[in-house]
Formats: C-alpha cells, sequence, structure tokens
C-alpha cells in the first residue's frame, strides 16, 4: 500500500489532541503534545509523531501513563536541575525541562537538566531546537524505551537506541541540526517498515545467528547494530549512564519494553543542555561564523555518486519545507489504525477533517 494522502500539520495536531483528550488527557496538555507530535510529522520524523499515537492510547487505557502528573524540579542549583516527570507523558516533561535549561542558562550561560519518571517524547530534535530561539545551542539526549542492542561482543539486551540531537542556530542559513540514534536505525523506522509491509536494508539489524536480519516482522529475532561498530555501543553506554543512571532513571535491565508493556512505569532518563552564545561572545557573529562553515561544507567538491554534500539536519529541513506547502503524506497501513483509533475514541476520522 502506498500514501492515501496528504494532511496539513493543524489537522495532524488537532486528531491528536481530541484523541488524547477522549482518552483523559487534560485539555491543555493534550493540545501541547499533539502540537509536538504534529512537529515532528513536519520535519519528516515518521516513527515519531502520529504513527506513535495508537501505542500512547493503549498506555493511557492500560494505566501506565499519569494524566495528572505534578512535574517539578527536586534537586537544582544555578546552573542544573534534576526534574521529576511523575510517569508524566514525555512531550510534557521534556518542555518542561527545556524551559528549565533556557531560562537558566539565560544567568549561568550554560544550565545541565536532567529527568527521570518521563516517557516517550518523540525525536530529540524536538527539544534541541527550543534553545534557538532564545539564541542558545540546545543538546538532548535520552534512554530508548526499549533495549534493542547488546553490549559489543555480547548477546543480552542491555542498551537501547539511545539518541542525541544537538542545534546549532545559523544567520541566513538554515540551523545546523544534528539528531541520530546510536544505532545504524532507529526502531522507530523498524516499526514502520513493518506497519507498511516493508523490508530493512541489510545493516540496519543481525539475528542471533550472526546473519544479516531484514524481515521487520521478525525483529525479535535479532538486534539493531551499532553505529561505527565498538564506537556506536560506546556512546550507547556512556548516553545511558548520562541521561539515565545520573538521573535515577532506568537504565540496562532495568529498561522496560514501552512496545509491549504497557502497564508498567517506564522511568525514562533524558536530558538538555541550553548554552547561552551570548555568554561565549556576539551572537549575530557567531551565526554569521556558522553561515561561513556551512557554505565551506556545501562547496566541498563531490566524489562520484554524491550530488551534493548535505548537512545534519538539512534533509529535514527540505521535508518541513515541502510539507508546510504540499502536506504531510500518510501511508495507508497508518491511516487504517487511525480511523480505528477515531472510532474507538468516537471522534472525527482524520480526512474527514
Amino acid at each position: 500500500m502506498s500514501d492515501a494522502g496528504n494532511y496539513t500539520a493543524a489537522q495532524i495536531s488537532e486528531f491528536i489532541r481530541d484523541a488524547l483528550a477522549s482518552a483523559g488527557m487534560p485539555a491543555g496538555d493534550a493540545a501541547k503534545v499533539a502540537g509536538l507530535m504534529a512537529d515532528a510529522d513536519l520535519n519528516g520524523s515518521d516513527g515519531h509523531g502520529i504513527f506513535r499515537l495508537p501505542g500512547y492510547l493503549k498506555r493511557i487505557e492500560s494505566g501506565g501513563l499519569n494524566l495528572t502528573p505534578d512535574i517539578r524540579i527536586e534537586r537544582e542549583r544555578p546552573g542544573m536541575a534534576l526534574v521529576n516527570g511523575d510517569n508524566a507523558q514525555g512531550h510534557l516533561v521534556m518542555s518542561y525541562c527545556a524551559e528549565t535549561a533556557i531560562e537558566k542558562a539565560k544567568t549561568t550561560g550554560v544550565a545541565w537538566v536532567g529527568a527521570h519518571h518521563s516517557n516517550h517524547a518523540g525525536p530529540a530534535n524536538l527539544y534541541a531546537k527550543m534553545p534557538l530561539a532564545h539564541d542558545m545551542i540546545g543538546l538532548y539526549v535520552a534512554i530508548g524505551n526499549a533495549n534493542h542492542l547488546p553490549p559489543w561482543g555480547g548477546l543480552e539486551m542491555l542498551l537501547s537506541t539511545n539518541p542525541i540531537a544537538i542545534a546549532v542556530p545559523a544567520l541566513d542559513r538554515p540551523d545546523v541540526v544534528l539528531d541520530m540514534a546510536t544505532t545504524v536505525a532507529a526502531y522507530g523506522k523498524v516499526k514502520t517498515a513493518a506497519q507498511r509491509g516493508e523490508q530493512m536494508p541489510e545493516g540496519w539489524m543481525m539475528g542471533r545467528d550472526g546473519n544479516p536480519l531484514t524481515d521487520p516482522a521478525k525483529a525479535d529475532e535479532g538486534f539493531l547494530l551499532p553505529i561505527g561498530g565498538a564506537k556506536g555501543y560506546g556512546l550507547a553506554l556512556m548516553f545511558g549512564l548520562l541521561a539515565g543512571t545520573l538521573n535515577g532513571a532506568a537504565f540496562g535491565k532495568d529498561v522496560v519494553d514501552f512496545n509491549a508493556d504497557f502497564e508498567t512505569t517506564t522511568n525514562t532518563g533524558q536530558f538538555i543542555v541550553a548554552v547561552d552564545i551570548a555568554a561565549f561572545g556576539d551572537v549575530d557573529g557567531f551565526k554569521r561564523q556558522v553561515d561561513r562553515v556551512v557554505d565551506q561544507m556545501k562547496g566541498s567538491p563531490t566524489l562520484p555518486g554524491f550530488d551534493e554534500v548535505l548537512l545534519p539536519g538539512e534533509q529535514s529541513h527540505k521535508k518541513r519545507v515541502d510539507r508546510e506547502a504540499n502536506g504531510i503524506p500518510l501511508h495507508a497501513s497508518l491511516m487504517k489504525a487511525l480511523n480505528a483509533t477515531a472510532d474507538e475514541f468516537n471522534i472525527a476520522r482524520l480526512d474527514q477533517r
């Protein structure tokens, strides 16, 4: 099956908001989560936008999510804070953390805010980009919500995709935004491939027999591969210690597979760092230098087979521009699931909006 049509971010946000509100999430929180999920789809993060809605709703129905949380700072110093997410939807927790980091960085220059008892929060770039509006650099790291990676040379699933995103503002060029998993592919891409009935490229996953695994329906029979071999494993481990262990969040064997268990509290850990560029020098001067570096990279002669040099985040930026103009394409298999969601929660279907 192919795309079932294009929809605006407003239509998608409204649908998500109505579904979450019908499931019992307070209206303001539902609108905030919906806006961030639709933004993920605008950026081309198809495995982290409306695709995730049925799973989120199932967690709510199963009692695995706190719909009336007290998100709060537990520990604090001028340049840091530790936030208790109180098992709220991760988008709410990380928005709170980002806002806290930004406010602190205005005074301290750099602020680090970690969270425990959070939940899945969508793509990493959503939060790394929040400081950009304040002429700040953002850095975000999270514990993935299921272990799909063994330690290098091992077989036991003790690590997750543990993504990182770094957003650096430019002046006249698109902002430079790195968003990557420590695995070759994020597990969300495996899930979307399974829903669409597509095969995975070789190199995403390996079976326990040591052979490439390309059928996403058999993902449980193998594991994701780390980027750069042992180096990717090392990054996943260190990010886990910083986003999980340091915050008192789940890591290693304590990580709950939220794809299979919708009731147990995940105690997801994340952190965000905001860096005030003004603390280091002239803001416009820095952005102008970023533009200069971007132009140097883009001006590099290309190898055979390459049409251009791409910067981190450039493809997402192009997708956003296209989707803002032409709408967000949704696959027919996803639309089938969303129609079932609409019927279950007695809200208007997406194609009726």
